[in-house]
């Protein structure tokens, strides 16, 4: 029994630092000072994609690098809670200072479900970041923009590469 509950502890707690990984804005503000200022896009649109691309990468991964593990619902679950908690601060949030309704969680689902429909549309094979790189400038408002097509690849090829070496160093995967 307590080897069960040393392992939900280890699942919570891998849950808790995915999150705080995903909600932190360190690479979120790298990225904004390296957007090329040729980037034809409004930035704070930019900042603001940049962030729920991270949320929903770090989800992504979680289902992508735990596929056929035990743990793979679990460790979801702690995560997209955690997610959507913290989705409603940010919806009374803004509702309060702009007096206008929103749902954060369901933005961040809208988005998971259009980055994985356009990953189902590529040709088997091809690499996710293919996929990802245009959208994401798309959702930035100039889908042939390189810069910021570029900078939407770089934050989920450097989410899901950080994602999977903490699951690798805490032999998850």
């Amino acid at each position: 029994m307590e080897n069960s509950e040393n392992k939900k502890s280890e699942i919570e707690k891998t849950g808790d630092d995915l999150f705080n990984f995903a909600i932190d804005r360190e690479d979120v503000k790298w990225l904004m000072a390296h957007l090329s200022e040729e980037a034809d896009v409004t930035r704070s649109t930019v900042e603001y994609e940049l962030q729920i691309l991270k949320i929903i990468s770090v989800g992504w991964s979680i289902s992508y690098y735990l596929a056929s593990s035990p743990q793979k619902h679990d460790l979801s679950d702690i995560y997209w809670k955690a997610v959507h908690e913290f989705s409603q601060s940010i919806s009374e949030t803004t509702g309060l200072m702009t007096g206008h309704d929103i749902d954060y969680f369901q933005i961040l689902r809208d988005r998971l479900d259009m980055y994985v429909n356009v990953m189902a549309e590529k040709p088997e094979g091809t690499e996710p970041v293919t996929a990802i790189g245009p959208e994401f400038a798309g959702n930035c408002g100039n889908a042939d923009d390189i810069f910021t097509l570029m900078t939407g690849s770089k934050m989920f090829v450097s989410v899901i590469a950080n994602v999977r070496e903490y699951l690798q160093t805490i032999k998850l995967i």
